[in-house]
């Protein structure tokens, strides 16, 4: 953003809001920890179907800010950096590559069965501790205090991953989600209006809770609902992914906003406006994933998921 602040017209609000309306789509595109909780709390579903899935979602997640962006910058005259010339770009793209290696490694082993979706979570942590240090990043010392956060990190989403393991069974047990199942269906029995529905209620919940709990608590919910129309389970993970990712940039309690809004040195208020119009074109696209399976089904059906 550097050179961009000294020339004239430069606007750091919009700038905050493509940054903060894209980040969420290392929720969708994997390798993405959230589809691997969605699978566990699910009951199985491939892990590997999921990560394929989620790929042109995010893509049409990011097109949709690219396209907000590109025609609301051309209509004001923002400022563009410098022409890169190609031996830049080129050094750029080969200086990447190290880290670009880690999602091909990543979802190259789990799609050709080399290693399963557990395992490849040990390859990439392995992978990028060698590229710390490859890079500088991280030293030996820093091991005991990475080890540390690390574990209390994991406890506290194996401790939300248990309860929500009990409180899935004692839901079953009262019957509480075939009572949510009748009432919702109770509403309608046209899947049309009960996606509407499940949207505008994850949607809800998004803005509210953060994306991990809101999976593990209402996945068990809502999932015999959408398998009861025949919804496949990889096509309503993803469904439910995006609907949550997209409460993590919406207030009142969207992380990504705040840290978008705490980098770039900008009040909350000052970056809501400008996020409108990238909140219209990404419903857009939650709309199309809903009411168009094959943009989630199409490429795990092609690899035979």
């Amino acid at each position: 953003m550097g050179p961009l602040q000294k020339k004239e017209g430069y606007d750091p609000k919009f700038s905050a809001a493509v940054n903060i309306s894209s980040a969420p789509i290392g929720l969708i595109i994997p390798p993405s920890g959230t589809l691997i909780i969605y699978s566990l709390v699910s009951g199985g579903t491939s892990v590997a179907a999921l990560f394929v899935a989620g790929y042109l979602p995010g893509l049409l997640w990011a097109f949709a800010c690219i396209a907000v962006a590109f025609i609301i910058a051309k209509r004001r005259n923002y400022p563009t950096s410098e022409k890169v010339s190609f031996q830049v770009a080129f050094k750029t793209f080969l200086d990447a590559i190290p880290s670009l290696m880690l999602i091909v490694i990543v979802i190259g082993g789990i799609l050709s069965g080399i290693f399963t979706a557990t395992e490849a979570a040990a390859v990439a942590v392995a992978y990028t501790f060698i590229l710390s240090l490859a890079y500088g990043a991280v030293k030996f010392k820093h091991l005991p205090r990475i080890i540390m956060e690390s574990v209390e990190i994991t406890a506290v989403i194996m401790l939300l991953v248990s309860a929500s393991a009990v409180m899935s069974w004692v839901m079953a047990f009262t019957g509480i989600p075939s009572a949510i199942s009748e009432l919702i269906l109770g509403i309608s029995e046209n899947p049309i209006i009960l996606l509407l529905i499940l949207n505008l209620f994850l949607l809800f919940i998004g803005t509210f809770m953060d994306i991990t709990p809101a999976v593990l608590i209402f996945t068990p919910i809502f999932l015999p609902i959408v398998v009861g129309f025949d919804m496949d389970p990889i096509h309503f993970g993803i469904m439910m992914v995006m609907n949550l990712s997209i409460g993590n940039i919406t207030p009142p309690v969207g992380s990504a906003l705040f840290v978008g809004s705490s980098i770039a040195n900008l009040d909350i208020e000052d970056v809501i406006k400008p996020l409108i119009p990238f909140y219209a074109a990404i419903i857009v696209v939650l709309l199309l994933v809903t009411y168009i399976p094959a943009i989630s089904m199409w490429l795990p059906n092609l690899l035979g998921y």
